[in-house]
């Protein structure tokens, strides 16, 4: 089964070509499904379709269009650390209508889509799922979600857990707020599996991301950031689609100054998408709107007629070993067009490799073979952290220009 993911600056058209790419997956032959994670749901307006539900609904031959309903998966998932949260709420005297606001957590709408992605695809029911995500920035905090609360539920819910039992008949009774009992914590571990099955589903050999941009240079910066984080995060992109570029032709200067404008772009485009494929759409008289017209749109997006083509692309992380030392290879694309080296920074803490690229950070556990090893170096080169470890401590190996280096 594919998965495709499709995210981009908000208004650069991406939950167009979401719906044109499934439309020609359908007309395929695939069995489709097409879902968003996006809070404001258009893929219906986009389909031309009013009775899109919570269910999957089909808009054409094996094409199924589904807006989640974020609020059936909450009462499913977070019942539990709802009931709880409302009760120390009331105790401490907030208005049982603000409570119910306080207890939902922010981003609930995107975390909850991306649990009934995981249900639709252990169905087995389809060929392929088209998902039109958030706009870059939501993409991101969400697609890191699954990995941090894996980190705190391994690090920190178990001595929490211990210490609310010994403490509980202590603190209920002096601060007379009631301590969270197993069912809590047990919804906690519940989410954090399925958001693990996510990960799992989302960072395997069969799903991939494409960005979507239009010609211009601040969403092109944007999709480059994008890029690089996704990759950070262990995503794997596998093409650029360029929205609405105007076609050449046309004697009025004002539309020439734009072709000339977006030529210039796209050669940007190119070379900082090196290696991946890049798409165009060009901007239509009028809107597409309806079945027909997204397919259309998708035929002149994917020439080679395939939309699903599978991702061929190497994954982002990798590790090699040799005699003397074993590398892990992180792939960073871009990284260097965006960020100064000095803003790549590499650190452990215990079992954890640290990495911070600008303004996001990962935290990526070692395996048990890796984790026994110790950091010798690290150095960025042609977009990708390489980090060194070695069984014997002093054979550092010689330092290079933008290394970040952390002794264990």
């Amino acid at each position: 089964m594919r998965v495709l993911l499709f995210t981009g600056k908000g208004g650069v058209g991406k939950s167009t070509v979401a719906a044109g790419t499934a439309a020609l997956s359908a007309a395929s032959g695939r069995r489709t499904l097409v879902l968003s994670t996006d809070a404001a749901h258009s893929l219906a307006d986009a389909y031309a379709a009013s009775d899109v539900g919570s269910e999957p609904t089909e808009v054409a031959p094996d094409l199924y269009v589904q807006q989640v309903d974020a609020q059936l998966r909450f009462e499913q998932s977070w019942a539990d650390v709802q009931r709880y949260l409302l009760s120390v709420l009331d105790v401490v005297g907030v208005d049982p209508v603000a409570a119910e606001e306080l207890t939902v957590i922010p981003g609930a709408e995107e975390v909850f889509a991306l649990l009934e992605l995981r249900r639709r695809a252990a169905s087995g029911e389809w060929d392929a799922i088209i998902v039109d995500c958030a706009p870059t920035a939501e993409t991101l905090r969400l697609l890191a979600l699954p990995e941090a609360l894996g980190w705190y539920m391994q690090r920190v819910l178990p001595l929490q857990r211990r210490l609310v039992k010994a403490l509980k008949p202590v603190l209920t009774r002096t601060a007379g707020v009631p301590m969270p009992g197993d069912t809590v914590f047990d919804a906690v571990v519940r989410l954090d599996a399925e958001l693990r099955q996510v990960r799992d589903l989302l960072s395997g050999p069969d799903a991939s991301v494409r960005l979507v941009l239009t010609p211009e240079k601040v969403v092109l910066a944007e999709a480059r950031r994008s890029w690089t984080t996704l990759s950070l995060y262990g995503y794997r992109v596998d093409g650029v689609v360029a929205n609405r570029v105007f076609p050449a032709g046309g004697a009025d200067e004002w539309r020439s100054a734009w072709v000339t404008a977006q030529d210039q772009v796209l050669a940007e485009v190119a070379e900082s998408f090196a290696g991946l494929p890049v798409w165009r759409s060009v901007y239509r008289s009028e809107e597409p709107v309806g079945v027909p017209a997204l397919e259309a749109l998708a035929r002149e997006v994917y020439p080679e007629g395939d939309p699903l083509s599978p991702a061929t692309a190497e994954g982002p992380f990798r590790v090699t070993r040799g005699r003397r030392a074993t590398i892990v290879h992180l792939a960073l694309p871009g990284v260097e067009q965006w960020v100064e080296v000095d803003q790549v920074h590499l650190g452990r803490n215990g079992d954890d490799l640290v990495v911070t690229v600008g303004s996001y950070r990962r935290l990526l556990t070692l395996s048990a073979g890796l984790a026994r090893l110790r950091i010798a170096g690290a150095r960025v080169e042609r977009g990708e952290l390489q980090v060194r470890f070695v069984d014997n401590p002093d054979d550092t190996g010689e330092s290079r220009s933008g290394e970040q280096e952390e002794q264990a």
